[in-house]
């Protein structure tokens, strides 16, 4: 078997994070203790139920919230689903949503599924909401919920959350799968939903956050679990090890932050500034500090990612969240920019300014190599 090259730096956080060096060690000292069914009176179950309760504890107060609002998740999927299926059941408004074209497509199925239709308010060109529009949908007296996602997964756009004047009526779902734990939760949601893995928590863990007084009802079947919002049995050692990561990850994160941001800063100037037809989409400012996508015109972004991989430099191309169907990406069309050649950039915590100018240097030359193979 060929060995796989050598990885100069993975640029693909946004789709999962390595396991952060504090969940690692909170892991593998719970997997001996955190085995047994937390229902359960027994000293193991009782154990088990500690620390659950525990990693409920450190969870809410890394994010602001009470421990009564936390719920985990088999998935940040599953959280996305619970969350706004939850608020709909619970609406005594209607049942649709107003929501915005460049939302995850957890979120679209979840409104296609259960929503009596839904009304999608336009974004600009960096792929922010209107805002006006969205309160102004929200209005309408068949309007259940509105869903807005606190940053935009694809680009890092960040979006209106904080200040939107819905009437008091009208719950707030966001997805926060893309920013929680690197950004402090904005303010005015009824629910949110989260995803361990993208802040270097292990995989098969998402937190779905409800507020105390939120209309919300279970969508799914009951189960009878220590959380009443819960279904199937709790993988306590994971939960353990997600809370003890995102604890970590807040606590750094204005260092992270900050030389994360100036690093995206320096891939948006270089490649604006080095590669001929590239178009660099997202806000250059408001937006998450990790991430950074860009579309080159004249070339396949399958290819590009191939290409790149082939240097050391795993990325992501097409919609972050049906790339392995090679659909054009919904939230770069709606934001009217180029669909296809596109590269997501998303930095993991350690990532240098050594490995940054490594890929742009690298890209350069892969982008005029497979222009050159159509003649270009």
């Amino acid at each position: 078997m060929t060995a796989p090259p050598a990885r100069s730096a993975d640029l693909d956080s946004a789709s999962s994070a390595p396991l952060h060096p504090a969940a690692r060690e909170v892991l593998l000292a719970a997997l001996d203790r955190g085995y047994a069914d937390p229902r359960r009176l027994h000293r193991a179950g009782r154990e088990a139920r500690l620390l659950l309760d525990n990693a409920r504890e450190a969870t809410a107060d890394a994010l602001g919230v009470r421990p009564d609002e936390v719920t985990f998740t088999p998935s940040g999927t599953h959280a996305v689903h619970l969350g706004l299926l939850g608020l709909l059941r619970g609406s005594r408004r209607g049942s649709r949503v107003v929501d915005s074209p460049v939302e995850h497509s957890a979120v679209r199925h979840a409104v296609a599924w259960g929503a009596d239709g839904g009304t999608e308010v336009r974004v600009d060109r960096s792929g922010r909401v209107d805002a006006a529009g969205l309160v102004e949908g929200a209005r309408s007296a068949d309007v259940a919920l509105v869903a807005l996602q606190t940053a935009n997964h694809e680009v890092g756009t960040l979006q209106p959350v904080d200040g939107l004047q819905l009437p008091d009526d009208v719950p707030l779902f966001t997805d926060a799968c893309a920013s929680m734990g690197r950004l402090p939760l904005p303010d005015g949601w009824a629910a949110a939903a989260g995803s361990a893995h993208k802040w270097g928590g292990p995989a098969g863990v998402g937190v779905l956050l409800v507020r105390k007084r939120a209309r919300w009802r279970n969508p799914f079947p009951g189960d009878d679990r220590v959380d009443e919002r819960s279904t199937g049995f709790e993988n306590v050692p994971a939960v353990l090890a997600a809370a003890a990561s995102l604890q970590a990850v807040v606590a750094e994160r204005d260092e992270v932050g900050t030389r994360q941001h100036g690093l995206v800063d320096v891939v948006r100037r270089r490649v604006a500034a080095e590669v001929p037809d590239v178009e660099v989409v997202g806000d250059p400012d408001r937006r998450l500090p990790h991430l950074v996508t860009f579309s080159c015109l004249y070339v396949d972004g399958e290819a590009l990612v191939t290409e790149l991989d082939r240097r050391g430099f795993g990325i992501a191309s097409g919609s972050a969240c049906t790339a392995s169907t090679l659909t054009p990406s919904h939230v770069l069309e709606a934001m009217g920019v180029l669909t296809h050649g596109n590269v997501r950039l998303s930095l993991q915590r350690d990532a240098t300014r050594a490995e940054v100018d490594a890929f742009c240097d690298a890209l350069r030359g892969v982008v005029a190599e497979i222009r050159s193979r159509v003649g270009l």
